[in-house]
């Protein structure tokens, strides 16, 4: 049989290492665009600021390793078109310009997603810059050195890092964002108020509820962001206002989401039964909205390119869907969250009510006792939790992980409320956080009753 994998990054490489390791009978061809797999852009900023020192180990394959399991590489190659009645591939050979022709039994569409390029005037100057792919990350490195003024548009969890990086190494940044608060996706006020607080005593310049319109420049660099209320100096622009799935190849050949993520069944399969989607490319079920939605994360698309590879020949393991859950460390503050937020609820259609504690994580008699906020969002009339938020100086940000299994089961506040959790003074006070945001929300709908 043979499998065509369009794209290779994380999802295309988990599908492919899955099906060497369980089939020897498949004849798969990768076609990539770039000369490399599996790199993991989440760790940019890390080698921005220095804590990752060389882009390389962001890699956690290589071509050769996927080569020696028996995978023909084009590496270089631009698919430009997919035939699926036919079932045929064109590609071009980037390095010789040679045409070249396959065919395919079963395709594999993991060509993931492009950061977002918004068609402003002054866009094509130099010195702005995206934020996605190893290249990308070795560009920035190396203009960010001789930039000092530097501005950051999209306040997500690229964009805040990437400004915390910038500041460590004494840049005068400039966080830019359409939103009225940063990381407004995953984080309610309560939990951003204290984000934006950090940022700006640190001398990070917070321009939010403000739109770019264009950008100018002096010979053909750019020196100024202009946006709806007001125009900033700069020597450099990062551009991380988001990322589309890049699905153009298959357009109106499957079934896509309006913005182009392929909708993919519990086992992988798009609505041609010889086409598999995996990771950014791909819309995902969200479990706390009953729903599908985009999420473009690694971690969906490493599970998602596994279970591709797992369910390629028949139909063997459902995928379970997904909560969205992610983190962040920013400075000295651990964060993470899961499911919906209390402001996106009502947009997937769902009324919320939620609790927020804020306690010691462990007894006050602990030579230290960090406080930490934590938030629960649950359906008002069932109760059923639906999302989940916590921020501390001292790393719990493991407590999303678990609620995030408690979201994907559809645990109720109740249940949460009472589930055993242990008790050690080092790590936890005798009512768990979690077990004390239940019991709190309990306790506060006994008071709305009465």
């Amino acid at each position: 049989m043979k499998v065509a994998v369009i794209g290779c990054t994380h999802a295309g490489t988990a599908a492919v290492k899955e099906l060497t390791a369980t089939n020897e009978n498949l004849e798969i061809t990768v076609y990539e665009r770039n000369d490399n797999v599996s790199f993991l852009s989440c760790g940019i900023a890390l080698h921005v600021g220095g804590v990752v020192e060389h882009a390389e180990s962001l890699f956690y394959s290589s071509p050769d390793e996927l080569a020696d399991l028996g995978a023909t590489m084009r590496l270089k190659h631009d698919v430009l078109e997919i035939d699926s009645t036919n079932q045929t591939i064109l590609a071009k050979n980037l390095l010789t310009g040679e045409t070249v022709h396959d065919t395919y039994d079963k395709l594999i569409m993991t060509t993931g997603s492009w950061p977002i390029i918004p068609m402003l005037p002054g866009i094509e100057l130099n010195q702005i810059e995206l934020c996605k792919n190893y290249h990308h990350a070795q560009t920035i490195i190396k203009k960010a050195t001789d930039a000092q003024r530097i501005t950051v548009v999209g306040a997500g969890y690229i964009g805040a890092e990437l400004v915390e990086a910038f500041e460590a190494y004494g840049k005068d940044v400039t966080f830019i964002d359409s939103a009225d608060r940063i990381l407004n996706k995953y984080l309610d006020r309560s939990f951003t108020d204290i984000i934006e607080s950090e940022l700006t005593d640190r001398g990070i310049q917070l321009e939010l509820n403000q739109t770019v319109q264009s950008f100018t420049g002096v010979d053909g660099n750019v020196t100024q962001v202009v946006t709806d209320k007001g125009t900033f100096e700069t020597d450099l622009v990062i551009l991380c206002v988001g990322f589309r799935p890049s699905t153009e190849l298959l357009k109106g050949q499957i079934d896509m989401l309006p913005n182009g993520a392929i909708i993919v069944d519990d086992y992988m399969r798009t609505s041609n039964p010889n086409i598999f989607a995996a990771g950014d490319s791909c819309a995902v079920y969200y479990n706390p909205a009953r729903t599908h939605a985009y999420i473009p994360l690694a971690t969906n698309a490493v599970r998602m390119g596994t279970l591709v590879g797992k369910n390629l020949l028949a139909p063997t393991i459902r995928y379970q869907g997904t909560q969205g859950t992610s983190g962040l460390r920013l400075y000295d503050l651990n964060i993470a969250s899961t499911g919906l937020t209390e402001d996106a609820a009502p947009f997937f259609g769902l009324e919320v009510t939620s609790t927020t504690v804020q306690d010691a994580y462990r007894p006050e008699f602990m030579p230290t006792a960090e406080n930490v906020q934590l938030k629960l969002v649950y359906e008002t009339a069932t109760h059923r939790l639906v999302g989940a938020q916590i921020i501390s100086k001292v790393d719990l940000t493991q407590a999303m992980n678990t609620l995030s299994v408690a979201i994907q089961n559809e645990m109720t506040l109740e249940e949460l409320a009472f589930v055993d959790f242990f008790f050690q003074p080092h790590y936890n006070k005798p009512w768990n956080l979690l077990n004390q945001a239940a019991l709190q929300g309990m306790k506060e709908l006994t008071s709305e009753r009465v």
